[in-house]
């Protein structure tokens, strides 16, 4: 993978400003530094560090630092960098102090069998209670938690914008609710931990994002919807087109986890994500008139008369009011700046 794109890292640095001095010097874990999210929060902060002088270092737990190495050899070979072999769940603690700790993994996703009953809710729960152990154990000052929205459950037909104080959670019932579940008994751990060992838990509940770097080939829509358009249509709608999200750029998304992390308060979860929506089937033509304007769109099912559309957006006042945080970069200048990547990339 090649590099984020300098005016991204620039902007991530333009709004961050004194934010960085609290990690003069200090060393940073981080898990899931290989995904979409961790990905640019690794490539943010060693631009800080190389632009601000921070001197200091992160250790990143990766499953495999070959591969890694392979996919992101400037990240890999900075001299900021340290690559921990291991998965959050099992690894061994590295010696040494890391008063900042961020555990962006999240367990691969797969469904419940007769073998493993409880799906991926296992794993996700016990790498975050690891990690804890790990960063209580190892001088942690501050902790960020990188949740869902998934952890509200559905959103009310009636709700256009989902506050974190909205008491919904996902139906106990529905084996498919797994995700979630584990996420809410994260944010549990999370808390419990902090206010047991002496240490801030901060807690992002992340939504729906388009950048470089998102994953084309897995659930994503935007993602998947930019695939097919780079490679000249159709653009598949797998559903009625109807269900509202709304997309938050990366480097935003960035700018939000760092000041969440070093300014947010403990214990109080921040929905992360823009209050801007629209419905996927607008999402699919916006991302066709920038990537694509000759690409067709199909749409798999018919709307059903009256039936509310399904909704995924969260209210951020929150975040604006108590940080000063605000999406910065509109989507469709978001969408395509990841198709610029994506084309200096040489996507196929």
């Amino acid at each position: 993978m090649h590099r984020l794109p300098q005016q991204d890292l620039d902007h991530v640095l333009a709004c961050t400003g004194d934010l960085w001095n609290p990690l003069r010097g200090q060393s940073v874990f981080l898990t899931g530094g290989t995904g979409f999210v961790g990905t640019w929060l690794l490539e943010s902060l060693l631009w800080a560090n190389d632009q601000l002088g921070l001197g200091l270092s992160v250790t990143v737990l990766t499953r495999d630092p070959e591969r890694f190495s392979q996919r992101s050899p400037h990240l890999a070979a900075h001299p900021a960098t340290r690559m921990l072999a291991g998965n959050a769940a099992t690894f061994e603690f590295p010696a040494g102090r890391y008063p900042w700790v961020i555990h962006a993994a999240t367990e691969p996703s797969f469904p419940a069998d007769a073998q493993h009953p409880l799906g991926t809710f296992d794993a996700d729960v016990a790498s975050t209670r690891h990690v804890l152990e790990f960063a209580r154990t190892h001088g942690v000052l501050r902790f960020l938690f990188t949740s869902s929205g998934a952890a509200y459950g559905r959103q009310p037909a009636d709700m256009s914008h989902m506050p974190e104080s909205h008491p919904g959670a996902p139906d106990t019932t529905d084996p498919t609710s797994a995700y979630g579940q584990a996420k809410r008994v994260s944010e549990h751990l999370c808390t419990m931990y902090g206010r047991a060992h002496g240490f801030d838990a901060t807690i992002a509940r992340l939504f729906a994002f388009v950048g470089p770097a998102l994953p084309l080939d897995i659930n994503f829509a935007v993602g998947n919807f930019i695939r097919d358009a780079l490679r000249g249509g159709p653009v598949r709608i797998a559903g009625d087109g109807t269900p509202r999200r709304s997309y938050l750029y990366a480097a935003d998304l960035a700018i939000w986890l760092w000041t969440i992390l070093l300014r947010g308060q403990a214990a109080t979860p921040y929905n992360v994500g823009s209050p801007s929506d629209l419905s996927i089937e607008e999402l699919a033509r916006l991302v066709v008139s920038v990537a694509a304007p000759q690409a067709c769109i199909e749409v798999a099912s018919r709307p059903t008369p009256g039936a509310p559309p399904l909704r995924y957006v969260p209210c951020t006042a929150r975040a604006q009011e108590q940080l000063g945080l605000s999406p910065r970069v509109p989507l469709e200048e978001g969408i395509r700046r990841t198709v610029d990547w994506l084309r200096a990339g040489d996507f196929r």
